[in-house]
This record gives structure tokens, sequence and C-alpha cells, in this order.
């Protein structure tokens, strides 16, 4: 499709809401997914975190219980 100007690319023919409106819902869901994505990565690896070193803790407790 070929416009004669700007103003006719962002009008696309007379269906420009149609058009921009599903641009910004399919951006928005991008956006969404990766902020998602991102904040369960952080969530995920702080809980692994948390968990190694409540095991590292068990097994220090551990070898100190031994040595008693």
């Amino acid at each position: 499709m070929h416009f004669a100007s700007f103003a006719d690319f962002l009008a696309m023919g007379g269906y420009a809401f149609y058009v921009w409106l599903s641009f910004a819902i399919t951006l928005a869901s991008l956006v969404g997914i990766v902020m998602t994505t991102r904040l369960k990565r952080r969530q995920l690896l702080g809980e692994l975190r948390r968990k190694e070193a409540r095991e590292a803790r068990r097994q220090a407790a551990q070898s100190m219980e031994n040595t008693l």
C-alpha cells in the first residue's frame, strides 16, 4: 500500500483507530510479557538463593552436631 503523505499514512485509509489501537494493544501485551518474565525470574532467583543459604546453614548445623 502506498500513501501520498505522512498524514495519509497516519490515517490508514480511514481505519487509523483500529490499526493504531491494534498496534498499541500488541505493544502493551509484549511489554507486559517482558515485565512479568523479568519479575518472575527475579523472584525465582531470590527463592533459589534463600534455599541454598538454608541448605548451607542446615549442613553447617549438622556438621556442628556431629562434632559434639
